[in-house]
């Protein structure tokens, strides 16, 4: 399992480096480089994740196991994305957060620990799946924020070069971003529904205050709002970009700051 870990670390790392050359000097090659570095990475980690599942393990019992999850649902939704839309520049945007939140798993303490026998349920899988592939949503959202960013400072100065003339239209930016959130939103909502049913099972309450549960709310709310003001108040391009950006910041403090800073019973699980 180590050994799976480190090779997908590297792998992603190698993706990481080509990606940013991507954006001074890229290529349709060094976009297929990338891709395929990606890919072998994707299918190292997905290994590894594998013989935990086989060996009756779901492995996000601690904040090692969790974060590598977490980098793995980010890469996963970047295939689907690829796929779908053929964003080719976008791992250029996300491979470095999936390098960073690999590399911090790579440090973080690797100690398994049993989990409470009064949280030993089939909502274990169900919750962190739901939740890991919204947050994972939000994430690709937020690259495609920077990505809108990048290229509206190019089109109003007027500065249309090579990286402009690779990057997708501000229209298309958008509208990628906007399914993202609709996909990511529900199934946060779901993890908030499966962990309060999971909860009530394990202890007999549905909501305990607990931080990570308060903070999962105001990510919620954070997403509710960027649909609201979408559908209401038309924020969409620019305004839309920096509230996802923002939304993911507030996942990223409620995975790790929460979970390192704050004590509470979602310590080592999502």
């Amino acid at each position: 399992m180590v050994i799976l870990f480190e090779l997908a670390l590297t792998f992603y790392f190698a993706a990481t480096i080509v990606g940013v050359v991507e954006l001074f000097r890229g290529s349709r090659a060094t976009t297929r480089i990338m891709l395929v570095l990606a890919a072998v990475g994707f299918a190292l980690h997905t290994a590894n994740i594998a013989v935990s599942l086989l060996s009756g393990r779901i492995p996000v019992t601690n904040m090692h196991e969790a974060s590598s999850f977490f980098s793995w649902c980010i890469v996963l939704l970047f295939f689907f994305i690829e796929y779908r839309y053929r964003i080719g520049l976008l791992g250029s945007f996300i491979m470095p957060v999936v390098f960073i939140l690999m590399l911090s798993s790579s440090v973080l303490p690797r100690e398994i620990k049993p989990v409470s026998p009064m949280l030993q349920s089939y909502w274990l899988g169900i919750h962190t799946a739901l939740a890991f592939l919204g947050d994972a949503a939000f994430a690709l959202a937020a690259g495609i924020g920077v990505m809108y960013l990048v290229q509206e400072h190019f089109i109003k100065r007027k500065r249309l070069g090579s990286l402009s003339n690779r990057l997708p239209s501000l229209q298309i930016l958008d509208e990628v971003s906007y399914k993202l959130i609709t996909l990511g939103f529900p199934l946060l909502t779901l993890a908030i529904i499966t962990g309060a049913l999971w909860a009530e099972s394990a202890w007999g309450s549905y909501w305990r205050w607990d931080p990570k549960e308060v903070w999962s709310l105001i990510t919620w709310l954070i997403y509710a709002l960027v649909l609201h003001v979408r559908l209401t108040a038309g924020w969409r391009g620019k305004k839309a970009a920096i509230l996802s950006i923002f939304g993911f910041s507030v996942v990223i403090f409620t995975f790790f700051g929460v979970n390192l800073l704050l004590k509470g019973v979602h310590t080592f699980v999502r």
